[in-house]
């Protein structure tokens, strides 16, 4: 078992900064493959970011490419989403997940585990 637990979120005006954590426990972390989805009220959970095993290799929405960046540290157990440049249509519920697999990396039901989300609100 993975247990993923999200913390950073916030409310924040539009063009300014957060970055979300992903704290695992369980099962070996680095043995996963990490996945950044959000979810806005009446929406569906959308794809944000996702990050390899060893980090080397990351993807992003089109949505936020070049404003958001995911990266991991594997001796701390965390994975992070740095946002900049936040913009109202960012405010969401942020949910970490995590995969054995990289492969599906943009799909939501390849991932096994999911942390509880953190809500981030923009305000325009």
């Amino acid at each position: 078992q993975v247990q993923l637990v999200e913390s950073g979120g916030g409310l924040v005006q539009a063009g300014g900064s957060l970055r979300l954590s992903c704290a695992a426990s369980g099962r070996t972390f680095s043995t996963y493959a990490r996945g950044w989805f959000r979810q806005a009220p009446g929406k569906e959970r959308e794809f944000v970011a996702a990050i390899s095993q060893g980090g080397g290799t990351t993807y992003y929405a089109d949505s936020v490419k070049g404003r958001f960046t995911v990266s991991r540290d594997n001796a701390k157990n965390t994975v992070y989403l740095q946002i900049n440049n936040l913009k109202p249509e960012d405010t969401a519920v942020y949910y970490c997940a995590a995969m054995l697999s990289f492969s599906g990396y943009a799909e939501s039901r390849e991932y096994g585990y999911w942390g509880q989300g953190t809500q981030v609100t923009v305000s325009s």
